[in-house]
């Protein structure tokens, strides 16, 4: 498949994840997770369109406010029942639905390939996150730890437990539409709460295929209302999940305008937020770094899902003694980078989600150079045979300063700004001249660098690397940044907290009534 796209092709994905294609009518957009929970509306079309050449994939029939409430009702009663389940037996279920995940791995990371326009090992290796995700919750299952204190009052035990939040609130961007989904309502699952999952408008179907895939397994486990998913407008579905008290949980991932609204409105109620947003992640390059493996995670990191990761490498903040090598290095690299249909396994880049992407590239590009910087390669559209309605690049490399506003925001594209430092403060000052605080590395053979860069005057972002790119991460530890990233945590570690309420208790099981802090309130037997 070196060009165009087969209607054949996409045909076979589709069907084989319950998909109606685009002639033979439209997808319902609100489920509750099981087999019979899809909910037929009459709310207004959504029509998929592919990245990959801009044509129609499928038709979906979005939610209305009445189908929401719906949803929520359901969520709530499922909800009553779900807590009261064991923990581990919760587990099991995850457990299953990483398996079913296992099964149709190949086509849903096909299927978001086609939808979002990642390349196929990109699309392939969501999917692999989801399976990770599953297993990671299953062990989870049987760790959820609460702390034993000691009390200052005799005869009493004091401890802490951990009880499930509630129905969780999930909307999701278009650039991870299967992953940031499992890292949410798995571990939400095994805590046992109840989610509500609003997807991209930009990537439906891969929602909607989930749901098709787990269905099966919350059938086994009667466990209908508790992984719901809802299609719809911001106006029907968006600004009613942010306002409903009966969700007291709103995890958000997108950009930092976005994460500002949802955490005023969800503030504004006295909700939680879990925020993932922007990133403008930077590698340092130091003068003892290996060439080779910088260069390779700077060209990964940077054009790796078209730069549209929130982890994508934005700034490379490199020593002016080994400067002009590895620029001369990396365009050498930039022109090897084969941009293409993402389906055909020799791509290495695959399109933009849409035009106004590469609109929003082209923007930044001229922004650029009216602000002083150089392009000093790529910029403008790749044109490929029979992918004519794709939105197709040329990453680009720009020498820059860290104080431009263009770099000083989060273009989602393939730029990379080139900065240049002298001393390794000043690579620190210009690392951390941001607003957004999610990824960065550094590359070096240096241990006193290296640890300069992970102290406390070092990288100010929720995640710091040395010797590895800023893009991705493992499932293992917490993901998400600081500042205007968000502040949240996903994923692993001890993430798992804030899908669950904290309480302290008490048990006196003595026969007397201490008070603490030694106080005497003594009432007269008179």
């Amino acid at each position: 498949m070196k060009n165009g796209l087969a209607q054949s092709t996409i045909n076979d994905i589709l069907h084989t994840l319950g998909i109606i294609p685009m002639d033979a009518g439209a997808n319902p957009g609100a489920t509750s997770g099981s087999s019979a929970g899809w909910i037929e509306t009459e709310g207004p079309e959504l029509v998929s369109y592919s990245p990959v050449n801009g044509q129609p994939l499928a038709r979906i029939r979005t939610a209305r406010r009445e189908d929401y409430e719906t949803l929520m009702k359901r969520a709530q009663e499922a909800f009553n029942t779900f807590r009261m389940t064991p923990a581990p037996k919760r587990g099991e279920m995850v457990r299953e639905i990483g398996n079913a995940l296992r099964e149709k791995k190949d086509a849903l990371g096909a299927l978001i390939s086609l939808e979002a326009g990642k390349i196929l090992a990109e699309g392939q290796g969501e999917v692999q996150e989801m399976i990770d995700i599953a297993d990671f919750s299953v062990g989870l299952s049987r760790q959820l730890y609460g702390l034993t204190m000691h009390s200052e009052r005799p005869e009493h035990r004091m401890y802490e437990q951990w009880h499930p939040l509630g129905i969780v609130g999930i909307i999701t961007a278009f650039n991870f539409p299967a992953a940031v989904w499992s890292w949410n309502a798995l571990i939400a699952g095994v805590c046992g709460d109840a989610n509500m999952f609003k997807p991209s408008s930009k990537t439906p179907l891969t929602a909607i295929a989930i749901q098709n895939i787990i269905a099966p397994v919350v059938d086994k486990f009667g466990a209908d209302g508790i992984f719901n998913m809802v299609i719809g407008s911001r106006t029907d579905v968006g600004e009613p999940m942010l306002h409903d008290p009966r969700i007291p949980l709103i995890s958000a991932t997108g950009s930092t305008a976005m994460g500002k609204h949802v955490g005023q409105v969800v503030g504004g109620r006295l909700g939680k937020s879990l925020l993932e947003l922007g990133g403008n992640n930077a590698i340092i390059v130091t003068e003892d770094a290996d060439m080779d493996m910088a260069i390779r995670a700077t060209l990964f990191g940077a054009v790796g899902t078209a730069g549209q990761r929130c982890t994508s490498t934005r700034r490379i903040i490199v020593q002016s003694s080994v400067k002009e090598t590895f620029v001369k290095r990396l365009v050498a690299a930039y022109k090897q980078v084969k941009i293409g249909n993402p389906l055909d396994e020799s791509t290495l880049m695959g399109p933009l989600i849409d035009e106004g992407a590469a609109e929003a590239m082209d923007r930044a590009l001229e922004a650029v150079v009216a602000q002083g910087g150089e392009i000093l390669y790529g910029g403008g559209r790749a044109t490929l045979d029979g992918l004519e309605g794709g939105s197709y690049v040329i990453p680009a490399v720009v020498a820059a300063e860290n104080h431009y506003p263009v770099v000083q925001e989060e273009t989602f594209a393939p730029i990379l700004y080139i900065i240049e430092y002298d001393s390794f403060d000043q690579a620190i000052d210009l690392h951390n001249g941001v607003p957004q605080g999610l990824s960065s590395a550094i590359f070096t053979g240096s241990v006193h660098y290296q640890e300069g860069f992970l102290s406390h005057r070092g990288s100010d972002c929720g995640i710091a690397n040395v010797n590895i790119g800023t893009s991705g991460a493992e499932i293992g530890g917490a993901f998400g940044g600081e500042k205007e990233t968000g502040g949240g945590r996903e994923s692993g570690s001890d993430a798992w907290k804030i899908y669950m309420r904290r309480q302290t208790n008490t048990i006196n099981w003595g026969r007397e009534l201490p008070l603490a802090q030694g106080i005497e309130f003594n009432i007269s037997e008179d």
